[in-house]
């Protein structure tokens, strides 16, 4: 079985990667952060969900955090001048989504 926030968050890995060339032109330590923080976000809800109990609840934080993470690094960018707010406008929908569902997820039934 696989969660559908899964799905969201390699739309928001392929939602970034027409905006990678830019930031890494302006940024490359800030677009590696994005990069390495997006892909953490897949990552761990992929490892929660074939874990279970307090493992599984571990990785679903971790997943959030690195949504926020994500999160935080595009509002740098865009204050940097990096990105306009039109680049991000879906991505911040979508981990706003994500981050909504691990919420969900992590707290007690």
């Amino acid at each position: 079985m696989s969660l559908r926030i899964q799905n969201t968050a390699l739309e928001v890995i392929s939602l970034l990667r027409p905006l990678m060339p830019r930031l890494r032109r302006f940024d490359s330590s800030l677009a590696n952060q994005i990069a390495r923080s997006a892909s953490s976000i897949a990552l761990n809800i992929g490892e929660g969900e074939h874990s279970s109990g307090g493992t599984r609840r571990q990785r679903y934080l971790s997943a959030a955090g690195s949504a926020n993470e994500t999160c935080s690094a595009l509002k740098v960018a865009l204050t940097w001048g990096y990105l306009q707010r039109r680049d991000c406008e879906v991505l911040f929908q979508r981990l706003d989504h994500i981050l909504a569902v691990l919420w969900k997820l992590t707290r007690p039934a």
